[in-house]
């Protein structure tokens, strides 16, 4: 990995910095109408299930040696849809995450799904 990528990064948030705080540092989320601000409430959590869709959608395609594709069903799926019962169920996305992250560790702790 090249160093250029981390200082690149570290220069990114430098420069957006200022804009991502001067909401957090003013009370003007306070004077947002309701609607709006139940609407943001909700931007992390779908920007958190849109990256984990994206990162196991990745490995749910697999190419074999003669370029043709095929669907894969592994026990990331069963993770995703253990999560998504426990956030439905208890309206816990930390409790969901958790549960699912357990579930993998003990699935390749006991041998039967091997390390990507």
């Amino acid at each position: 990995m090249s160093t250029e990528l981390v200082r690149l990064a570290l220069l990114m948030g430098l420069v957006t910095y200022p804009f991502r705080v001067i909401p957090l540092l003013s009370n003007s989320l306070e004077r947002l109408p309701e609607r709006a601000r139940l609407y943001l409430r909700l931007v992390g959590p779908a920007v958190l299930a849109s990256l984990a869709a994206v990162n196991t959608m990745v490995d749910v395609v697999v190419v074999d040696g003669v370029s043709h594709p095929s669907f894969y069903l592994g026990p990331e799926w069963m993770a995703v849809g253990l999560c998504v019962a426990v956030v439905a169920a208890r309206r816990s996305l930390l409790i969901g995450l958790v549960l699912a992250a357990a579930l993998i560790a003990a699935l390749r702790a006991t041998g039967l799904v091997s390390l990507p």
